[in-house]
């Protein structure tokens, strides 16, 4: 029988998680100032600073304003090659987490290949089930059926470890707009049976996730009477406040208006649009160095969206140690921006911002695996990463063309092995319809293809 760990023993699983974590971190990750037994120590100190709790109107749930994505925990590969969670390193992870007050994780089905429910119940099920809030989705993207959709609902208790689950969401509404939805919780009879889940506490509250424009938002929300979503997970930072590009997504000012005039709670998730937020640009990070020279890019971006009171909770994906603990930076003892601190992220900096040429991936991985073995999200981490350095050939009468088009094509070998790159893509279109940004990927591939080559071959005029 599972026995929960000792106070003593959860200090110092967290602090020896956060000291071997630290070893191994990320280049150019900023050192943390507080060492992992110093803020494990603060925990039992008082007057330490708290974790900004948000309370859900609808339930009185205290949820942590940082809540844990669980979409990119770390992978290790096993005996035969094969990509799993590594469980050790997510157990101290997920304790620390715990000891430092973030009760509120995020998983689904099809997070980390299908592997991140399982993981996620074995990291929590370690701790008391009323000390953290599950929230999982109903990911029945290819299969609409009521035992395909069945399953999936009963596989998630399974795997999770635990008889309810507390925030369960209709996952990625919005493309194919009520048709889409009909079919995949109307007709199947799925809605009417999630509504009597709730009526039980088996499921403690039920919302949806949103990608999608604005009729299609206007749609799902009409329904908001009907079926009463007890909370909303949107896409929300100070890029796309303003920013989307309004067909294949919205402004998040708007999905946040109409939420909160609905008194809704808000789950936020690409806080930092896949990364690109906590390593923008250097013209960007240069102004924000500026105003504070001590700050995180990424706590810029956290303390814009925290700073809108509708806001329940803020998902990251923490892969590291360091990542948690700059984030818990943030959290603890949060500060809201003034109004002109808003303003210049989500229009100054967001305009700087729109002359960056990047492919507005998130990394979210719902585009793999592809079947012919292209590393989607690793291809477009690369392009965008030299773009934002600064690092990005544009034409042979540039300065350093050289230098640059010989580091370009060097550093995408090492980033994307040669049987994964964008020349291998066939255009099948399989991963279109995964794509919660719609991006064209295809053609983004193709085109990075025929910028590489063209690279290659030396003929590069933009």
């Amino acid at each position: 029988m599972k026995e929960d760990i000792s106070r003593r023993d959860f200090i110092r699983i967290a602090s020896e998680g956060a000291a071997l974590a630290g070893a191994t971190a990320l280049a150019g990750a900023c050192a943390p100032k507080e060492t992992a037994a110093e803020l494990a120590r603060k925990e039992e100190d008082p007057s330490a600073r708290k974790m900004e709790m948000r309370t859900n109107t609808g339930n009185g749930d205290k949820v942590s304003l940082l809540g844990y994505g669980c979409m990119r925990f770390p992978m290790k590969k096993d005996d035969s090659g094969k990509d799993i969670p590594d469980q050790e390193v997510i157990n101290r992870l997920v304790d620390f987490a715990l000891l430092n007050g973030v009760n509120y994780y995020d998983t689904a089905p099809v997070y980390m290949q299908g592997l991140s429910e399982e993981a996620t119940g074995e990291a929590l099920s370690r701790h008391p089930r009323n000390e953290y809030f599950i929230a999982t989705k109903l990911s029945n993207f290819s299969n609409y059926s009521r035992e395909a959709s069945m399953k999936l609902y009963n596989d998630s208790f399974r795997y999770l470890r635990t008889d309810y689950i507390d925030y369960y969401l209709l996952h990625s509404l919005g493309r194919g707009g009520l048709l889409n939805f009909n079919a995949r919780f109307i007709d199947n009879g799925m809605m009417d049976f999630l509504q009597g889940e709730r009526e039980k506490g088996k499921v403690r509250q039920l919302g949806l996730s949103f990608h999608g424009n604005q009729d299609e938002f206007d749609q799902l929300l009409a329904l908001h009477d009907k079926y009463h979503w007890d909370f909303v997970q949107i896409q929300m930072n100070y890029w796309d406040w303003q920013h989307a590009d309004g067909e294949r997504n919205v402004n998040a000012d708007y999905l946040y208006e109409q939420l909160d005039r609905r008194e809704i709670p808000i789950v936020v998730m690409e806080p930092l649009l896949g990364g690109r937020l906590a390593s923008p640009a250097a013209s960007v990070a240069n102004r924000l160095k500026e105003r504070d020279p001590q700050a995180s890019m990424a706590s810029w971006a956290f303390r814009f969206t925290g700073s809108y009171p509708r806001i329940l909770t803020i998902l990251s994906g923490m892969v590291y140690m360091e990542h948690l603990q700059d984030n818990l930076k943030t959290f603890q003892g949060f500060k809201p921006l003034s109004e002109e601190e808003l303003e210049y992220l989500s229009k100054d900096i967001a305009d700087i911002m729109a002359n960056y040429p990047t492919v507005e991936c998130t990394s979210c991985k719902y585009c793999m695996p592809c079947p012919f073995g292209i590393d989607i999200p690793g291809i477009f981490s690369h392009y965008n990463k030299c773009i934002n350095e600064g690092t990005f050939p544009q034409d042979k009468e540039q300065e350093n063309y050289a230098r640059l088009r010989k580091a370009y094509l060097t550093s995408y070998g090492r980033a994307v092995p040669a049987d994964r790159q964008a020349d291998h893509c066939i255009g099948c279109g399989e991963c279109l319809s995964k794509c919660p940004q719609s991006i064209p990927i295809p053609s983004q591939l193709q085109h990075i293809d025929r910028y590489v080559e063209k690279l290659k071959r030396g003929s590069l005029h933009l």
